[in-house]
Parts: structure tokens; C-alpha cells; sequence
């Protein structure tokens, strides 16, 4: 079902906003097969879906810049107000152009950056687009759960490109380290938006900012988004986790700086501003942390020789800048932080890709033993000084028509506040630091294209191979978009302008211009680049002040410190709490259940009455069940105690027989049965006896414990009895069950249609079971010891059995036993019950939906089937009854039950519902069918899988055990004897 939301002064058709997002991901999903088939190739034809992508978004423009924006929803998680709310306005539009046009970029440039014997390129592909597809998803949403979940997916894509190369342990903790401060920003967030969500009635962000609430609750949940925006977008003090993250491969690093990730919280800043701007400690919040980022990371930028880390702490400062410019909120600032952040992913982007092509063409990024690289790449040294002047704000590229705007918002804060309340000495301190930082990024500037191409006297000049063209295509065409756009002020205005409309304007109509005229804006640029030349001419006593203002504290460390201590406080704790005993962990659990929820039967005990039995008979019954299990706790032989502790299942099936449950009993006595076999087989390997030490103190608190345990579960079930007041939803269950279901046994309609999703876990834990049974026992793969007869090597001299020609011999591993090991009567009754046990377990799959029986009961019944002819012939019939792997076929009855959960949704209708279908068929008469029969096939070989999976476990993996063992006893009294 679909919903598309229009315009409504002009009506537009069907949006493709979804399929684009949708379109990326499936191409992610394939892109693995494509590098595969196609090798780097397969980067260039990747790169043409976000470049259709970008096109399309751009022909978009004039209508959604003209106040016509592109809106789409579709249902999605009714419960919690959740939709798939896509909204494409002006503010949206500028950022799918950026996050789609640089991905495209880089996907093509990744096709020259890796060699054909690259590891993980395909996987690489995949998650760099799915990456590019979040990202897009992100500033499309237009709901802010749905925002998050697009928030979460770049953290876990950046996760997989930052820790791409596995093996290097720098890769793992940037990735971590990512991972986990993005997260707790993430979850911050979260709160937030639930949080404004409920204020505002909606989630739509659309609806929030036209009609913003207000309020603490609002103020709280404003500030915690905020959270999340400064983490994503490393300001202080979560920055330290950016230049980590310069592990990853130089493409990931140019996308993630450029378009992706970081840009989320400046985007979610620049969303909000227009709203929530004047909201309590908004300003002072971004406008601190903005100018602390922009200063630190461009003085530690200064410091770096590794021209990737210089980057990546300009990228830091950069962050810190437009987050302090689109947190003033005012008309000016928004439109100058916009430019910005479209100057930004192209400089930096370029930048970035040209570090890619000189640590590959010359074998090291280390600026102190490069040079000579302007003579041999001429067009990446012009493409990377183009992009830095932009990052300096040099005329007349892109940064410096967006820096000097920057610089007149900035100047009617100062002078008036321009709505801001900041005009006079905190609006010129702002000036004055923005001016400082600015000076700080013009000079790593020129540390940057002076480290990388200029001529200065090395150790040993490096090898530079020639750069192929393709290679750099990538800079080429995003420096020329950098200097190209610095002309086109007026439609960049035009633009961005169109989003900040609903901010009143201040004294200045905010313009992107080559020139605004004598005055102080243009005073700041020129303090700006004085300031900044300076620093490059006196870097040799900048960087001694430096080195000699260097301490060993910062947040990182901080973080890791931390990160030590939780670990150190894990292990300690766990060092308490698990000490690898099973009974002081069920002890601790049960001591729970007794004081807890027991201590509340106390008050609520008034109105309960008891009733002995209903016929005399269940007392007897009771009475046994009372008397076996007093046998087996006081019972000394581990196997009596098995069967006694059997004895009190199989007489509770009699009671539920005596209260009308046929099928709570049939499954009873079907898990009771498997029981006692799978601990008779445990028990082989154990001692005969329990130990005869006297009753010691622990000993009797665990008497104690049981006691109480099994008082408070007796009260639980009186109490909740008794507490009953309303009619019982059962009594509808029989009509609901033929109407709904489409049978006649509540039960089995239950567990497979009306409470499905239950049983589906419900499999889901015994495949967990089944998979643990595995891991603990086998040493090699569960298939790797199956064997037939006919495989059996015999030692020389030994005549192997056989049938006589042309007959096939059934039950035949019973041969390979030594005779004192075999049963004549056991294989005769395995020869007359096998196959009627087989066809009942599947009568019961069949019948289950109508009568007594159902997938669980039937695969149990045929699980046992597999029992008898393992104990008539051991382990290699067992193998002959099923030559198959068990964990198969559990994995193949979970996914026929969750394929048949799906399938209803190709149809029209929704997960897990059932269909009927009442059909005649000639001779066979009416055929009543019911879809979720499938759903029962699959927990049926769910069922079988396990119980073929316990009895390779327990049954043969132990008979290999002690054959083993008794050769080697014979072997070494052979010895002895000789």
C-alpha cells in the first residue's frame, strides 16, 4: 500500500525518491559479483548509478527550488508512528547533489586507486556504495525515526570502510573507536527525537519545523540531537576519532570527509537551525564547541608531516567552522554556512583524492621526503592548488565567496546582532577567533601544497611513477567545480537562498559575490591571509612553540584510558560472577525468582482457593509424581534418577490427558522420551553413582532453595488462577480457530498462525541449541563423520558381510556390532516399527491442523523413529537411516518456515498471515488446504535436524570416543604382554 503526498499548489506525479535510495542498496548488494566478474571495471560502471542519480536531482531543481518540493510516504511501522517519509527540498536538494556527485567520483576513482590483487575489493565496493545509498537516505528522511535509522547505517558502513584491512591493528581500534563514540552520540539522539516527537504529536520533521513546539521537554530533546550532531561531526570533544579513522583506504577518507558521515551533523544543525535556533543554550553550545574545534584542529593540522592527517585535522577545524556559522541561525550565517559546506566537499574532496594519487604514484605521504612531484604531475599539482585556495578563501574559487560571506554575517552579528543577541564584544570575539582560525587554515593550507609538489632538499627523492589519466580525472574535475562555482555566485545564491527564507533578514541581503565592497569583511580576509602568511613564514619558530607546548594529555587518551578500565572492570567482574559453575549460576538465578516476584505472593495470597483434584484419579496420579521425584533426589545411581525424574514427566501427561489436552500430552510424553534417551547417552560418560561424601552446609541450602523455588511456583499458578476476573479469551479460541486458522485444533492454530511469530523464535533458539551442541562436541564439521556400510574399510583378512545378488539387505549395520553387542529382538521390532513410526510422524505433520499432532509433534515422533535404529546397529545406522548433515537440515526447515512467513507479502498480505483454499478434486473428494502447513514443514525438519544432531553428539561422536579408547587399552596390554 502507497501513499504519495503532492504539492498542493502544484500537483507533481509519482516521486522516485525511494527507488533511488532503494536502487543503491540493490546495487551495493550486487557490486561483490561485479568486481568479481569485471575486476577495478566494475568501479566505473558502479559510479553511474549516483551519477543518474545526481542528474536526476539536479533536473529536479528549479521546481524544488521554487517552493515545490518532492514528498513521498509509504507505511511502514504502524505501532510506533514510523513511515518512510521522503522529503526533497532546497536544503535536501544541495545535499543529495554533494553526497551522490563526490560518490560518484570516488567510486570511479577507486577503480585506479586499487591494484587487480587488491584483498576485499568486492566487499569494499559493496559497502562504499551502500554507504553512499545511507548517506542519500539520511538527508532525504523526512521523519526523524527514520532519520535515525539512516544515522545508524552510515555508522556501521564507516565501521566496515574504516576497518577494511582487518589484519592491521590501527584499522580495528579507528574503526571501534568510530564505532562506539558515534553510537552513544547516535543514542543521544534517539532520545531526542522520541522526546520532540512526543511534544510536537509527530515525527515529520517537515510538520516540527512549521509549527515547532515548545518547552523544557523540547529544550532537553533539542540539546540531545545536538548531542548527536557533534559527535557524528567530531567537534570537540569527540574529534579525536576522526583523524584515527585516516586508517582506511584514501578513498573512504576523501568520501567520509567530503560528503558523508561528518557532514550528517552539520546537515542535521543546518536542518534544525531555522526552528530551534533561538532555543535556550543552542548558541552557546555550537558557537563554543565550533571556534574550540576550528582552533585545535588547525594548530594540530599544523604539526602533522603525514599529508593525510593534515587533512584529516583540517577537516576537524573545517567542521568546528561550519558548525559555528550554521548554529548562529541567522539569515546571512545560513546562507554563507551552506556555500561553505558545498566549498568544503569539493576542496576536501579533491584533496584528499590527490593524497590517493601521490601515496600511490610516490610510494609515501610524508611531506619531508617528497619533492619534485610539480614537475612530474603537473595536473594533480594544479588540481590540488586549486582546491587549497579554496580551502584558504583565495579568490576567486568557491571557499573565498563563502568565507567572505561568512565574514559579513559575521559583522552584522557584530554590529547588531542580526537576531542573534550577540552584537557587540561577544560578536566581535567571535569575529576575531573565526578570523584566527581562518589563518590557521590558510596556512596548513600552504603546508600542504608546499609539503606534497614544492622543490625543497630531501634525503632521498622518491620514485614517482607517472600518473594514468584516469587516475586523475577524480581531483581534476571537482577542483575545476571549485574554481568554476567561485563565478557563479548569483545562482548559488538564488539556491541556497530559497532555504533560509523563512529567516528574517538582517541589515545585508546574503549574497555569494566575488566582491562586497570596502569594509570590514573584506579588512578580516586580508587580516586573514596577512595572519596566515605569517605562520608560513615563521614555521620554524611556530613549530618549536609546538613541540615545546606538547603534553601527553588529550581526549583520546582519555578515551582509551576509559576504554582500559571498562575492560579491566569486565574481567574483574567477571571473575566474580562467572566462575564456570552451572549450579552457582542457576542457584543465583532461582534466589532471584524466590525473592523477587515470591516475595509478592505474601500480599496477594487473600481470595485464593484450592481445590485437591477434580477425580480421584489425578490424586493417584499426583501422588506417583510426588513419590518418583522424592526416589530421584534421594536416589544414588545417576541412571535410576534419569528415570524416575521421566516417571514425573510422563505422569504429568496422564494429567493433562484427564484435563482435556491431548496435544500438551502427546508433546510431553514425546520430550520426555528424547530426554531420558539423550541423558541416557550423556550418562555413559559419567560415573555410575553420585558422590556418597556426606550432606555438607551448601548441600542443604540447596535443599532449601529448591523448596522454595517449588513453593513459589505453586503459588504463582494459584495466585494467577485465582486472579482471573475477566471472561477467558480460550472460550472464543474454537470459532477463531476455524475462521482464522483454518482448523480445528486450537493448539496447533496457534502456534502457527494466531502466535507464529513465538514459534518461529521458538526454532529459532533450538537452531541456537542445536548449533552450540555442535560447536561443544565436534571437532570438524558435523557432515565430516557421517559413513555408510559400503564405506567401512575391513581389515586384511576379514570377509565383509554380504547380501546375496539382487537383494537389498535393510537394517545391515547391525553386522559391523560384535555380537555381544547386538539384539536380535531389538533389530526384529526396528524391522517391524521403523516405517510405521515414520508414516505416523508424518500423519501427525499432516493431521496437526485438525486433529492432535502438528510439525513439532511429528518431528519428535520421527526423531524417535531415528532413536531405535540407532540403538539397533550404533552409529553406522544411524547414518544409513539419515546420510544427511544435520545441521542442513535444520537450516533448511528455518528457512522453509521463514520463506513461507514471507511469502504472504508477494500477495498482498501480510507476514505470517495464513491462506485457505477449499478445493475438489476427482476421487480424492474435498481437500481442505491451509498455507501455514509449510510453516509446520519447516519446524518439522527443524525438529528431526536437532534430534539427528544430539544423536550424532551423544550417540556416535561417543561410541567413536571409546572404540578409540579401548584400542588403545588393548594396544597397551598387547604391549605389556609382549
Amino acid at each position: 500500500m502507497e501513499e504519495t503526498t503532492r504539492h498542493p499548489a502544484s500537483p507533481r506525479g509519482p516521486t522516485l525518491l525511494l527507488f533511488v535510495v532503494v536502487a543503491l542498496f540493490v546495487l551495493a548488494a550486487v557490486a561483490p559479483w561485479l568486481v568479481l566478474r569485471m575486476g577495478r571495471r566494475a568501479f566505473s560502471l558502479l559510479s553511474l548509478a549516483p551519477l543518474a542519480g545526481t542528474v536526476w536531482v539536479a533536473a529536479q531543481g528549479p521546481a524544488v527550488l521554487d517552493g515545490d518540493p518532492l514528498v513521498e510516504v509509504h507505511p511502514w511501522v504502524g505501532t510506533v508512528g514510523m513511515e518512510l517519509a521522503l522529503r526533497l527540498g532546497p536544503l535536501q536538494w544541495l545535499m543529495a547533489l554533494v553526497v551522490l556527485g563526490v560518490g560518484a567520483v570516488v567510486l570511479a576513482y577507486c577503480g585506479w586507486y586499487f591494484h587487480e590483487d587488491s584483498l576485499g575489493v568486492g566487499r569494499f565496493a559493496g559497502v562504499l556504495t551502500a554507504f553512499v545509498a545511507a548517506m542519500l537516505g539520511l538527508v532525504l528522511s523526512d521523519d526523524l525515526l527514520l532519520l535515525y535509522v539512516f544515522w545508524e547505517l552510515t555508522t556501521v558502513f564507516s565501521f566496515l570502510l574504516i576497518g577494511h584491512d582487518p589484519a592491521r591493528r590501527a584499522n580495528r581500534q579507528a574503526a571501534i573507536q568510530a564505532l562506539v563514540v558515534t553510537t552513544l552520540g547516535g543514542l543521544a539522539m534517539l532520545v531526542g527525537a522520541l522526546v520532540l516527537g512526543h511534544e510536537a504529536g509527530t515525527h515529520r520533521i517537515s510538520a516540527i519545523l512549521a509549527d515547532p513546539p515548545g518547552g523544557t521537554a523540547v529544550v532537553v530533546a533539542v540539546h540531545l540531537l545536538l548531542v548527536g550532531a557533534v559527535s557524528k561531526s567530531a567537534l570537540v570533544p569527540f574529534h579525536f576519532w576522526l583523524p584515527a579513522a585516516m586508517a582506511a583506504p584514501t578513498p573512504v577518507s576523501a568520501y567520509l570527509h567530503a560528503a558523508s558521515m561528518v557532514k550528517a551533523g552539520v546537515y542535521l544543525v543546518a536542518l534544525l537551525a531555522p526552528a530551534f535556533a533561538d532555543v535556550a543554550g543552542w548558541r552557546a553550545v555550537l558557537l563554543i564547541l565550533g571556534l574550540s574545534t576550528m582552533l585545535l584542529g588547525g594548530i594540530r593540522a599544523l604539526r602533522q608531516h603525514d599529508l593525510k592527517l593534515l587533512l584529516a585535522y583540517g577537516t576537524v577545524s573545517q567542521l568546528g567552522f561550519l558548525i559555528l556559522v550554521l548554529g548562529l541561525g541567522s539569515r546571512s550565517a545560513l546562507v554563507a554556512g551552506l556555500g561553505l559546506l558545498l566549498a568544503h566537499a569539493l576542496f576536501k574532496a579533491t584533496l584528499f583524492l590527490v593524497v590517493g594519487v601521490v601515496d600511490r604514484c610516490a610510494g609515501t605521504r610524508d611531506l619531508r621526503r617528497l619533492t619534485g612531484l610539480r614537475r612530474r604531475m603537473p595536473v594533480v599539482a594544479v588540481a590540488a592548488t586549486i582546491a587549497a585556495a579554496s580551502m584558504a578563501g583565495l579568490p576567486p574559487t568557491l571557499g573565498f565567496l563563502a568565507k567572505e560571506s561568512v565574514f559579513v554575517a559575521l559583522v552584522d552579528v557584530a554590529r547588531t546582532g542580526d537576531g542573534t543577541g550577540l552584537a557587540g564584544a561577544a560578536g566581535w570575539l567571535l569575529l576575531a577567533g573565526v578570523v584566527l582560525g581562518s589563518a590557521l587554515t590558510v596556512a596548513y593550507s600552504v603546508r600542504f601544497v608546499w609539503g606534497a609538489f614544492g622543490d625543497r632538499p630531501v634525503e632521498e627523492e622518491p620514485v614517482v611513477r607517472p600518473v594514468r589519466a584516469g587516475f586523475a580525472i577524480g581531483p581534476v574535475v571537482l577542483a575545476v567545480g571549485s574554481l568554476a562555482l567561485g563565478f557563479a555566485g548569483g545562482p548559488l545564491t538564488g539556491a541556497i537562498a530559497s532555504y533560509a527564507d523563512t529567516v528574517p533578514a538582517g541589515d545585508h541581503h546574503p549574497a555569494l559575490e566575488l566582491w562586497h565592497g570596502v569594509g570590514l569583511p573584506l579588512g578580516a580576509t586580508l587580516v586573514t591571509l596577512a595572519l596566515g602568511a605569517l605562520l608560513v613564514l615563521a614555521r620554524t619558530p611556530v613549530e618549536r612553540l609546538q613541540a615545546g607546548l606538547t603534553h601527553g594529555y588529550s581526549l583520546e587518551n582519555a578515551y582509551r584510558g576509559g576504554v582500559r578500565l571498562l575492560d579491566r572492570t569486565a574481567v574483574e567482574v567477571t571473575a566474580v560472577v562467572q566462575r564456570g559453575s552451572a549450579s552457582a549460576y542457576l542457584g543465583i538465578i532461582l534466589l532471584v525468582v524466590v525473592l523477587l516476584p515470591g516475595s509478592t505472593l505474601l500480599g496477594a495470597w487473600d481470595g485464593v482457593s484450592v481445590r485437591a483434584w477434580d477425580t480421584p484419579v489425578q490424586a493417584v496420579i499426583g501422588v506417583v509424581v510426588v513419590a518418583a521425584a522424592l526416589l530421584a533426589v534421594r536416589s544414588r545411581r545417576r541412571l535410576r534418577a534419569v528415570l524416575l525424574a521421566g516417571a514425573t514427566g510422563y505422569g504429568t501427561a496422564l494429567i493433562f490427558v484427564l484435563h482435556g489436552a491431548p496435544d500438551l500430552a502427546l508433546t510431553q510424553v514425546l520430550v520426555e522420551t528424547l530426554t531420558v534417551v539423550v541423558f541416557v547417552l550423556a550418562l555413559r560418560r559419567m560415573p555410575q553413582y553420585f558422590t556418597d561424601r556426606p550432606l555438607s552446609r551448601q548441600r542443604y541450602w540447596r535443599m532449601a532453595l529448591g523448596l522454595g523455588v517449588a513453593v513459589a511456583s505453586a503459588g504463582f499458578m494459584l495466585v494467577s488462577v485465582a486472579a482471573r476476573t475477566a471472561e477467558p479469551v480460550s472460550t472464543a479460541l474454537p470459532a477463531e480457530a476455524v475462521e482464522y486458522g483454518g482448523g480445528y485444533n486450537i493448539v496447533n492454530v496457534i502456534l502457527v498462525d494466531v502466535r507464529a511469530w513465538d514459534t518461529l523464535g521458538e526454532i529459532s533458539v533450538l537452531v541456537a541449541a542445536a548449533t552450540g551442541v555442535a560447536s561443544l562436541v565436534f571437532i570438524d564439521t558435523r557432515g565430516a563423520g557421517i559413513r555408510r556400510v559400503s564405506q567401512i574399510p575391513f581389515p586384511a583378512g576379514v570377509r565383509k558381510q554380504t547380501t546375496r545378488p539382487g537383494r537389498r539387505a535393510w537394517l545391515p549395520a547391525p553386522r559391523t556390532l560384535p555380537p555381544e553387542k547386538r539384539s536380535i529382538i531389538f533389530e526384529v521390532i526396528t524391522r517391524m516399527v521403523f516405517h510405521t513410526v515414520i508414516v505416523f510422524s508424518v500423519y501427525l505433520l499432516i493431521a496437526g491442523h485438525n486433529d492432535p499432532g502438528g510439525g513439532f509433534a511429528g518431528g519428535m515422533v520421527a526423531g524417535l523413529a531415528l532413536v531405535i535404529r540407532y540403538l539397533a546397529g550404533g552409529r553406522y545406522e544411524l547414518d544409513e537411516a539419515a546420510p544427511v548433515d544435520a545441521g542442513r537440515l535444520i537450516g533448511s526447515g528455518l528457512a522453509l518456515a521463514a520463506v513461507s512467513a514471507l511469502a504472504p507479502l508477494a500477495f498482498g498480505g501480510s507476514v505470517l498471515q495464513s491462506a485457505v483454499v477449499d478445493l475438489h478434486v476427482p476421487l480424492l473428494g474435498d481437500l481442505h488446504l491451509v498455507s501455514s502447513a509449510i510453516f509446520d514443514v519447516g519446524v518439522y525438519l527443524v525438529v528431526v535436524g536437532l534430534v539427528l544432531d544430539l544423536l550424532r553428539a551423544l550417540g556416535s561422536h561417543v561410541d567413536r570416543q571409546v572404540l578409540r579408547e579401548r584400542r588403545a587399552v588393548d594396544a597397551a596390554t598387547s604391549e605389556v604382554s609382549a
